[in-house]
């Protein structure tokens, strides 16, 4: 902002604008504000990418779930209480892998366990939710398969299962077993008691056996270890927001302003994925954050700011006129 004093004068700024006003603008401010304004947004972008493709051959909506934690100083922020020696939050999210897009942001100090995420979420019919072994509970699986949704997780290895039958698999793509049964303990079997796949594939590129939990009875076995490696969008979109909308460092330090720092940082997200699908960008989303960046109050339409223009050099009008002088 202090950048453009020109423009911020002509906008009603008489001086540049101080840090502290910003935080004191966090801190006062009521976060669901911000909150309210992303989800129109992603209302919008969800719109926009519904067509877009997953890599698998499915139509169902996917979720995906997991946490990131941002470390921050004890002394500022006492509420997040991580360890002994320092503060962090926790950053929770839904992604539909189908742009991607947030759909659902929460934050909590980050000593919440993951597996309570799922206890905030109201699970959509039909869709289908991936997630890691840390989000494993019994229970809480029964509550998404018995809204009608989908699982797809890695297994314990502690896991207990006992096989009712065996499905043929091809073993060229990897697969080694697909077994469908239930829990073999008697409590996980009284919190589980519908039946459920047990996949067991080997990575190649990794090199190593992976087994999967879902209670998707149509899907074939090679689309779930696919789908499980989709998972791996959300850790690319959280080192996206990490490394390009700076929530290492917050105006403010109470609680609402982190809230509001974050949800603001997940607009700016919406709006850099709604603007590039809708003037059809191509090249890396951080180009376009970046070109947006540097020119806040440019009066300047968005696809001649952001889209490539080939310029093409004025061709010389035809003319029988002799000229006036030979030169």
């Amino acid at each position: 902002m202090n950048a453009k004093p020109d423009a911020l004068y002509h906008l009603g700024f008489r001086e540049p604008v101080a840090k502290s006003t910003l935080a004191d603008a966090n801190e006062g401010r009521d976060w669901r504000l911000w909150q309210a304004l992303a989800m129109g947004l992603i209302n919008k972008a969800r719109r926009l990418y519904a067509g877009e493709e997953l890599g698998v051959d499915l139509e169902n909506t996917v979720y995906a779930l997991d946490s990131s934690t941002i470390d921050l100083s004890m002394t500022l922020f006492p509420w997040a209480t991580f360890r002994s020696t320092k503060s962090a939050i926790k950053i929770h999210t839904q992604l539909d892998l189908r742009g991607p897009i947030p759909v659902c942001v929460f934050v909590s100090p980050a000593g919440l366990h993951d597996v309570n995420f799922l206890d905030k979420l109201s699970f959509e019919a039909g869709a289908i939710y991936l997630f890691d072994k840390g989000y494993t509970d019994f229970q809480r699986l029964y509550r998404i398969a018995a809204s009608g949704a989908f699982f797809v997780t890695r297994a314990k290895d502690n896991l207990r299962f006992s096989r009712h039958a065996s499905r043929p698999v091809d073993k060229s793509a990897g697969l080694k077993s697909d077994h469908v049964g239930k829990f073999a303990l008697p409590k996980a079997r009284r919190d589980f008691p519908m039946p459920l796949r047990r996949i067991r594939y080997f990575d190649e590129k990794q090199q190593r056996f992976l087994v999967f939990l879902t209670n998707h009875m149509e899907m074939s076995a090679i689309t779930a270890a696919l789908l499980y490696k989709k998972r791996w969008d959300i850790e690319l979109f959280f080192k996206w927001v990490k490394g390009n909308l700076r929530l290492k460092h917050y105006f403010g330090t109470s609680p609402n302003a982190v809230k509001t720092q974050i949800w603001i940082a997940v607009t700016t997200y919406l709006l850099v994925a709604i603007v590039r699908k809708e003037l059809k960008l191509t090249g890396a989303p951080s180009t376009t954050l970046q070109i947006l960046s540097v020119h806040p109050f440019e009066k300047m339409p968005l696809h001649e700011l952001l889209m490539d223009q080939e310029f093409r050099k004025p061709e010389a009008p035809e003319c029988n006129q002799m000229e006036l002088f030979d030169l």
